[in-house]
């Protein structure tokens, strides 16, 4: 399919907004394990919301299947990162 230079626009800036909710989401985390408060955790569950949330609105838009293969492996490693986070917490 054709696209013409908006749509193909709206496609990239979408999965760039993707990438970058997913790139919070990470430093979100990484803050976490430095520093680990009800705060904090509070803030992965919000950035882990709104990746997914970019993730799914860039899935609609984009005709790179590689880009959000690569999107949605990168998200999967954030939520194992989120277990190892957690699970210190709910001791």
């Amino acid at each position: 399919m054709k696209h013409n230079n908006i749509s193909s626009f709206k496609e990239q800036s979408q999965l760039a907004q993707a990438q970058q909710s997913i790139m919070h989401l990470q430093n979100t985390i990484t803050q976490a394990k430095s520093h680990p408060n009800k705060q904090v955790l509070e803030q992965i569950k919000n950035s882990l919301e709104t990746a997914e949330r970019s993730l799914s609105q860039a899935a609609v838009v984009t005709d790179n299947q590689e880009a959000l293969a690569l999107a949605r492996r990168n998200l999967d490693q954030q939520k194992q990162a989120i277990q190892e986070v957690t699970s210190g917490q709910l001791d």
